[in-house]
């Protein structure tokens, strides 16, 4: 099995905290300094506005072959669930530049909590599989009425990734277990801040959360259990704010390669100030 490990988005400004990867970065540097770190990346831009080709052009060029990109769906698709003909065109044909220079990863649908397991939203659910077809996607379930064995089997046939998840213990979502569905897997880690979870006021509140050590075992031992069953694993921390992704994912490497599951570690070559 080939880990990829990344973070929910790069362009992270509060990185540029003292000690961190990005301190003394201008912000057009920010890539091309996090693919010295790391090998994959979730790209956020994509859900509020479909970057062109041009843009991905960028991407490929500023990550220098180093990382590969989970490209999430913009929220026509996820929380709107009104895409158009124009809207898939865009969304399949814009990420060209990095197939072709071979760092496009799976596509990410990112359902929020409200997408219910109901009658409609599997019809939804379905058409939108049929749309991708021939390209992988990766489907994040929040609400916990679709934490079922049928349901990832229905997605095994369809081709669809079931989106493992590490949730704050808060209830009414899916248990923190790697499941499979194919021969490629996917791992979001959002942190275990449960005081925000609900109540916070953004993103980066409700990720407020450092994993410990014990923490980040308890995950390798999970992912350790599906080594022979995957041929690659995309795991993405969500946990960025302040850094804390950025001293998990070591924690995360160490953790694995004791366990026998090999995980790269990119080489940063002038630029090693942390990882």
């Amino acid at each position: 099995m080939r880990v990829y490990l990344g973070c929910g988005g790069y362009s992270n400004d509060d990185w540029t905290a003292p000690g961190l990867i990005y301190e003394g970065v201008k912000k057009d540097g920010y890539l091309d300094t996090y693919a010295r770190h790391f090998d994959a990346v979730e790209l956020n831009s994509s859900f509020y506005a479909i970057p062109g080709l041009k843009a991905f052009e960028g991407m490929a060029r500023k990550s220098a072959g180093r990382t590969r990109f989970a490209v999430k769906l913009n929220r026509a698709f996820t929380h709107d669930r009104a895409p158009t003909d124009a809207d898939y065109d865009r969304m399949l044909q814009s990420p060209e530049p990095l197939r072709d220079a071979g760092l496009m990863g799976p596509y990410l649908a990112q359902f929020p909590f409200s997408f219910h397991r109901t009658a409609e939203n599997r019809r939804y659910l379905l058409g939108l599989a049929e749309r991708f077809a021939g390209h992988e996607l990766a489907v994040e379930l929040r609400h916990a009425s679709w934490d079922r064995p049928e349901v990832r089997e229905g997605m095994g046939d369809f081709g669809l990734i079931w989106v493992s998840p590490d949730y704050p213990p808060v209830g009414g979502m899916p248990e923190p277990q790697v499941h499979v569905t194919g021969d490629v897997g996917y791992l979001r880690l959002h942190g275990r801040n449960e005081g925000s979870w609900w109540e916070g006021k953004s993103a980066a509140e409700r990720h407020d959360y450092l994993y410990n050590r014990a923490e980040m075992d308890e995950w390798a031992e999970k992912i350790a259990l599906v080594n022979d069953d995957l041929s690659e694993l995309y795991i993405f921390f969500q946990n960025t704010t302040r850094g804390h992704a950025l001293k998990n994912i070591p924690m995360l490497r160490e953790a694995l390669n004791a366990r026998g599951v090999p995980v790269q570690t990119p080489d940063p070559g002038d630029d090693g100030r942390l990882l």
